[in-house]
């Protein structure tokens, strides 16, 4: 039988650097740095869920690129896509709020994230992949992001695309997420948009009438990701509601991007990636949302962007199986 196609995941590592209290009650603050950026995070946690898993990156030959490289490895993602980068690496500092929600602020000009050329990105095409999941800066960052967008079309023939905006507004201004939607929809598959990226990009626009504008442009499967209240899911001309587990919040950081990966995951275990979602059932819809939601409720219970390991990874066990955290 043959191997199964893996799952490649197109986009930046972020350092993440957290303020702390001064040590000592000295004045000032103190930064923990982690590894992060949204979609190496969805690469981690859909390998440590014992997905196959390439991730496409230009990572820096900083300190920071070192720490990217050693947190992918370890996690299982393989990293035979990534290009070494001379720019440095993308630093975002993230202030948590009384709810534990994340804050950031972004030092990323001239980094290395962005900088993707058309001959770099040729060989995503050799890796085989049933699914390419993008978005968050790789598709509005120049001068990378057409190159980006130009890959995407070229794939799409054989491959399912995910993309997940994941609006920075601090980065990018809203009105080019808000242009450039209807081309992703077009292209994608599947489509991930968190509340509060519909906020920023739609003010006021119910969920519901966003889906039924992103089916309109393209798009065949929209998952709203709506925090502690959920998951709003709609397939097939049908909608449904997915609670949130019940979970302890320490903070959200990477709790969709690691939905990403649950629902990627359940798909793919499914036989299901590699097209357009040619049999999908409302059924698989559900219960791939379910998996994502329950992915990002461990993600929230730990610090940081830390998504679980799925028990027995690596050892053979049903990789269909809804992941067990501990």
């Amino acid at each position: 039988m043959p191997a199964p196609r893996p799952v490649a995941v197109l986009g930046e590592c972020v350092a993440d650097a957290f303020v702390a209290p001064a040590l000592d009650a000295e004045p000032g603050l103190r930064l923990d740095v982690l590894p992060g950026g949204g979609p190496a995070n969805t690469a981690v946690a859909l390998a440590r869920l014992a997905t196959p898993t390439h991730f496409v990156g230009r990572l820096s030959g900083d300190v920071f690129g070192r720490l990217f490289r050693a947190r992918l490895a370890a996690s299982g993602v393989r990293l035979d896509a990534c290009k070494d980068a001379a720019e440095p690496s993308t630093l975002a500092v993230a202030g948590l709020s009384p709810d534990g929600r994340a804050d950031y602020s972004f030092h990323a000009e001239g980094a290395a994230d962005w900088q993707w050329t058309r001959a770099e990105l040729a060989a995503v095409a050799g890796l085989g992949a049933a699914c390419l999941h993008t978005g968050s800066l790789a598709l509005v960052r120049e001068p990378g992001a057409a190159a980006v967008e130009e890959l995407l079309a070229r794939l799409r023939p054989y491959t399912t695309i995910s993309i997940d905006p994941n609006v920075r507004p601090h980065l990018v201004d809203p009105v080019r997420y808000r242009d450039l939607l209807p081309r992703w929809c077009a292209l994608a598959d599947i489509l991930r948009m968190s509340s509060d990226d519909l906020a920023e990009l739609y003010p006021g626009l119910p969920p519901e009438e966003a889906c039924d504008r992103w089916h309109a442009a393209g798009a065949t499967l929209v998952v709203v990701t709506l925090g502690a209240d959920g998951v709003l899911v709609s397939y097939g001309g049908q909608r449904l509601h997915v609670p949130s587990p019940p979970v302890d919040v320490v903070d959200t950081v990477g709790a969709g991007d690691a939905f990403t990966a649950g629902l990627l995951h359940r798909l793919h275990a499914a036989g299901l990636l590699g097209g357009r979602l040619d049999g999908l059932t409302w059924r698989q819809a559900e219960d791939a949302a379910r998996c994502g939601a329950e992915v990002a409720a461990a993600t929230c219970a730990v610090r940081g962007a830390n998504p679980p390991w799925r028990a027995g990874a690596g050892s053979g066990s049903d990789p269909g199986s809804v992941p067990a955290y501990g």
